[in-house]
């Protein structure tokens, strides 16, 4: 069986329509049997036709199984010959009391052992039997293994779908995790380079003030102390930003001290890099170049950096776009590929989280996906 097949197959079973028609179906079989058959009685009529309708309810109301089952040996023991109907609905109902597990398995065989025992008894109260033979209780083992065999595999199914969404659970519980986590290590890089921006501000403003004391001529004592405390107040600030973030920097990398972080007028030697490694790109730049703040600059810059990392990753080969477009009141930035599409692993890596919470940090937008025309599209607006 085609896998396609098996797949609309269990989608059939799953739908709200399968009881009823395989409970109607039977039905119709059941009057049939029993139209081929005419020596029967009303009451053995009645039963089977019962066993078989009760099944329409078995899904809404799984303990109408019960009914289905006593109707069954009802119909066996009024009558020598246990339909094939009947027997039908029996081990369905054996199977939904132990795959909706009305009872436990155990109580539903032992009872289930017990009735077709006292049907057997009775059967063998109207038989003219010269001498006692163990062959009699016959009837009452096959019924017996046929409810065992029937519960279990009902319970086996219940218990293995169980486990797998036990097992979906688990894994949409870690997968949520790990996103967490990537989003707690971008915040933390966020605040790093935030921090070695700050700090190289700082410290510029602290020289600027120190230098404007020597090299001012004419400098009135005055002015000379407001430079000085200046001065004094930016070293605070520095001294207070590594007591707050300098404990984010935990990689060897973080050592080197602050630097100034790139901006949007490193794209071309971003460009230049993706092409050195074998990629193929296209910077398309639109509107009037405005001067923006260097968070903003820093996260525009880490988003289109980390879009042709992935593209890089899940697209090797493939024809990128980058486009950076100044608005009016936002940056909008735009990645394309013409590579396969977007995979699981794209939809679920950290870098798509990291670039999503650059957007969000600054009030912005963020979406990754297909693109119109395929390949893979990311797109974020940062507004100011």
């Amino acid at each position: 069986m085609s896998k396609s097949l098996q797949q609309r197959l269990r989608g059939w079973i799953a739908s709200p329509s399968y009881p009823w028609i395989t409970g109607g179906a039977l039905t119709a079989f059941a009057a049939a049997e029993l139209v081929v058959v005419p020596r029967h009685s009303l009451v053995i009529a009645l039963a089977v036709l019962a066993s078989a309708a009760a099944l329409a309810w078995r899904r809404s109301h799984p303990a109408i199984a019960v009914v289905a089952v006593v109707a069954v040996q009802v119909s066996f023991a009024a009558g020598s010959d246990l339909y094939i109907a009947a027997a039908a609905s029996g081990l369905i109902s054996c199977y939904t009391l132990g795959r909706r597990r009305v009872a436990h398995p155990v109580v539903v065989v032992v009872a289930g052992s017990v009735l077709s025992l006292i049907v057997n008894q009775w059967h063998i109260a109207t038989w003219e039997w010269p001498t006692y033979s163990p062959s009699l209780y016959a009837e009452w083992f096959v019924l017996s293994v046929a409810i065992l065999a029937a519960v279990s595999m009902g319970d086996a199914v219940r218990a293995r779908e169980e486990t797998r969404r036990e097992r979906a659970a688990a894994q949409a519980r870690l997968i949520e995790m790990e996103r967490q986590q990537a989003a707690d290590a971008e915040r933390a890089a966020i605040a790093r380079e935030l921090h070695d921006v700050i700090s190289h501000s700082v410290s510029m403003i602290a020289v600027q003030a120190e230098s404007a004391t020597y090299t001012t001529p004419g400098l009135s004592p005055q002015a000379r102390e407001g430079f000085q405390q200046i001065a004094t107040s930016a070293r605070s600030s520095m001294a207070e930003l590594h007591r707050l973030l300098g404990a984010l920097r935990t990689g060897p990398e973080d050592k080197a001290g602050t630097a100034p972080q790139p901006t949007l007028d490193a794209l071309d030697d971003l460009i230049t890099q993706h092409r050195s490694v074998g990629g193929e790109v296209e910077l398309r730049i639109s509107g009037e170049r405005v001067a923006l703040p260097t968070s903003w600059e820093l996260s525009a810059y880490r988003i289109v950096q980390e879009g042709l990392t992935n593209a890089r990753r899940h697209a090797p080969g493939a024809h990128t776009v980058v486009e950076i477009g100044y608005c009016s009141d936002r940056l909008a930035v735009r990645i394309a590929d013409d590579g396969p599409g977007p995979v699981d692993a794209a939809h679920t890596g950290h870098g798509l989280v990291g670039m999503q919470e650059r957007a969000a940090l600054l009030g912005g937008k963020f979406t990754a996906g297909p693109g119109p025309d395929g390949g893979f599209l990311i797109e974020a607006e940062i507004p100011w």
